[in-house]
């Protein structure tokens, strides 16, 4: 009977270990490491994260402020997604030399580019300050004074707490505002680009296959960060030199199997794990699918005109990549959050939570969360789902309403402001609008803004639509915006702007895109966001109070923090897994499915003649496996946005691979975590290797990494 009772708790450690979370990486010690080392971990919780020593955590940065990269090498080398160098790879790209069909690759240290504000930050350490960021809150009443006071704590902290003087300190808050973490870090400037593979290899059918498995894509991209003699961040020099980490990945071509353990560590962005049932219905049934059908108008458009025009699609590349990302994900979302009975799911939570709340003599403190959490999504509904329209309309898909929005803001600064400010900020438009408007065709984004007007003026709710866009023809006004408009060019929004203040805006209000914009915005910003602010406030307020109560009385559960961009640990092991009935998929791909898929010419589906020429040869060097070349893998690992070029690592700490995805079904792991049907999708880093070495013969990046092969 003790030998099962050991057994079952054996089988017990294994199953939860799988249940997903985002740890801090400080914090490992204890039910962490033990449920690591369960899995199958080989090394410690002190060797992941040490601020006394070198150590994991001092090997992966966060990449260029949206995703997450490792270092390989003791002279600065990094490697991360393709995707998340794509606007690099783009920005240095041209007709004549077009890296993103061609590749890039620096054969020599000098070859190497440098990238225009890219930066890579890494994390020194990681101190609790919950208690002086809290100092003089319990005793405010009003939310919004509670909030205001936690700001002024956090930025006095900011300023004060210790650190040197080439590092930055920033607090963030974990679990809803129950915990505060302050994170030192070191910012470096000066990154340059050293190898990225053609597209057709690090962005293989990456609209068709995108969110899905299996995967084939090669999605990995080289840089290097150089520092100044004294390895201190610096901004670009050509005196600067590569820089000496303090710690770089192994890289382990041993080989992978099911069931291994694999860790993975990165900067994920956002996660909602605890919200109320009441919100992921929200989500589920009038969010995500207003955002779709927005998305989906906006893809149509812009994929017409990039298919037959090579200029627009290398000018729109990196703009259409992140709408279709979201786009995707959110139709995975829903389709996981269905398929795992999420809201019903969270239903029973909200009843054994209440059921605690009784049994424990809370029903004063924590009686009720869950009706004000019902009443509170009652009334948001209409005023979330204009803010969605709005966000998605005018901030996001209408590059002209964007621009027109910003002019907007830059007017209710004179109002609110004054001169001094509108001036400033006319400056800094004006100077950052250079590269926008090189991205920019207007032939493209009046097709767009004709089909979203249209959709804005028919599902916004209607009590909140302004009178101008009531019975209107969009056709007639996209037209008229984009012949008499001046903001439809840089030299035209420049000439708009000229003059003193009060020319400027008389300009503004009498330009016909600026009109619309300014009837929109107006109109929102009045109706829909004071409301929406109110009751989001009170959300707030509820939403912390739930999770300090979670924590109280559920201390058992694995209560992880929601992402937040800050560096964590999350920990599986590499599983097939069954996403539909009667099919089963294995968790290893090879490119054998590339060549599967492969459409000479094809827009997704193309592939470099010489990694054909190396397929029929079954030319892998020491990276293949018994005649086939391992491609890319899933896992359990519980990843999101922000995770893309995250180092996976094996037991022993070894990188064998590189993070760029999740599977469909399991995107929505930001809402709810099923181990059943969540997975990440990871780079093989023997192909990465492989085309690294095989396909563009750079033998100078080999030679700087420390590859631990398999014993013949």
């Amino acid at each position: 009977m003790k030998f099962l009772k050991i057994l079952l708790l054996f089988v017990f450690v294994q199953v939860s270990a799988q249940q997903g979370g985002m740890w801090i990486p400080s914090l490992l010690k204890g039910m962490n490491e033990d449920e690591m080392k369960s899995l199958g971990m080989k090394i410690t919780a002190e060797q992941i994260y040490s601020i006394n020593k070198s150590s994991i955590k001092d090997g992966v940065p966060h990449f260029d402020k949206k995703c997450t990269a490792a270092v390989i090498s003791d002279k600065g080398l990094i490697l991360t997604n393709h995707h998340c160098g794509f606007d690099a790879i783009q920005n240095h790209s041209t007709v004549q030399h077009d890296y993103l069909a061609d590749g890039f690759w620096a054969y020599k240290m000098e070859d190497e580019l440098p990238n225009k504000g890219m930066v890579v930050s890494f994390v020194v350490r990681i101190d609790d300050v919950t208690t002086k960021v809290l100092e003089g809150v319990a005793a405010i009443e009003s939310e919004a004074d509670k909030q205001k006071k936690i700001l002024e704590n956090i930025t006095t902290l900011t300023k004060t707490l210790p650190k040197e003087s080439w590092e930055e300190n920033a607090i963030k808050t974990f679990y809803n505002g129950n915990q505060y973490l302050l994170f030192v870090t070191e910012t470096f400037k000066d990154i340059r680009l050293v190898g990225a593979p053609p597209s057709s290899i690090g962005k293989f059918a990456d609209v068709s296959d995108n969110w899905v498995w299996p995967r084939h894509t090669g999605d990995f991209s080289l840089f290097r960060i150089y520092a100044d003699k004294n390895n201190r961040p610096a901004e670009y020099s050509a005196e600067n030199v590569p820089y000496k980490p303090k710690y770089f990945f192994p890289i382990s071509i041993k080989g992978l199997k099911e069931n291994d353990f694999t860790m993975v560590l990165g900067y994920p962005g956002t996660t909602q794990e605890y919200l109320p049932s009441f919100a992921v219905e929200q989500i589920v049934n009038t969010s995500d699918p207003a955002k779709i059908e927005i998305r989906d108008i906006t893809l149509k458009v812009q994929n017409g005109f990039m298919r037959n025009d090579r200029a627009i699609k290398i000018q729109y590349a990196s703009k259409n990549q992140t709408i279709a990302n979201a786009w995707k994900k959110w139709q995975g979302e829903i389709k996981g959050l269905k398929k795992s009975n999420a809201i019903r799911e969270k239903q029973k939570f909200e009843k054994q939570f209440q059921e605690k709340v009784i049994q424990t003599g809370k029903k004063a403190e924590y009686g009720n969360l869950i009706p004000e959490f019902e009443k509170n999504y009652n009334e948001i509904k209409d005023y979330a789902l204009a803010r969605d329209y709005f966000n998605e309309i005018v901030i996001t898909n209408s590059e002209i309403l964007n621009v027109g929005y910003k002019l907007y803001q830059l007017e209710q600064l004179f109002n609110t402001k004054g001169e001094l400010a509108f001036n400033d900020r006319k400056k800094t438009l004006i100077n950052g609008w250079g590269e926008f408007y090189n991205e920019f065709n207007p032939a493209v984004d009046q097709k767009v803004f004709e089909e979203l007007i249209t959709i804005y003026c028919k599902k916004y709710p209607k009590q909140f639509l302004p009178s101008s866009l009531e019975n209107v023809n969009a056709e007639n006004i996209a037209n008229q915006v984009f012949t008499k408009s001046q903001l439809v060019s840089y030299d035209k929004v420049k000439e708009l702007l000229t003059g003193d203040t009060k020319t400027v805006l008389e300009k503004l209000n009498n330009d016909e895109g600026y009109k619309v914009a300014k009837a929109i915005a107006d109109t929102h910003l009045k109706k829909v966001i004071p409301k929406y602010d109110e009751i989001n406030l009170k959300n707030t307020a509820v939403q912390r109070t739930y999770m300090k109560a979670i924590l109280e009385l559920f201390p058992k559960n694995r209560n992880f923090p929601d992402a937040n961009s800050t560096l964590r640990v999350t920990y599986g092991k590499i599983k097939g897994y069954k996403p539909n009935d009667a099919v089963f998929y294995e968790p290893f791909s090879y490119l054998d499915g590339v060549i599967e898929k492969y459409i000479p010419g094809d827009y997704e589906f193309d592939a470099p003649k010489k990694l054909i020429d190396l397929y029929n040869a079954k030319d892998y060097g020491i990276y293949g496996v018994n005649g086939r070349m391992p491609l890319d893998f899933i896992a359990t690992n519980h990843t999101t946005g922000g995770n893309s070029g995250s180092p996976a690592l094996d037991a022993k700490g070894n990188l064998i691979g590189l993070n760029f995805d999740r599977v469909w079904e399991g995107t929505m792991s930001d809402i709810y975590y099923s181990p059943e049907i969540c997975r990440n999708i990871m780079v093989d880093i023997r192909y990465v290797l492989f085309i690294i070495d095989k396909f563009a013969g750079a033998d100078n990046l080999i030679k700087e990494l420390k590859i631990i092969a398999p014993k013949k």
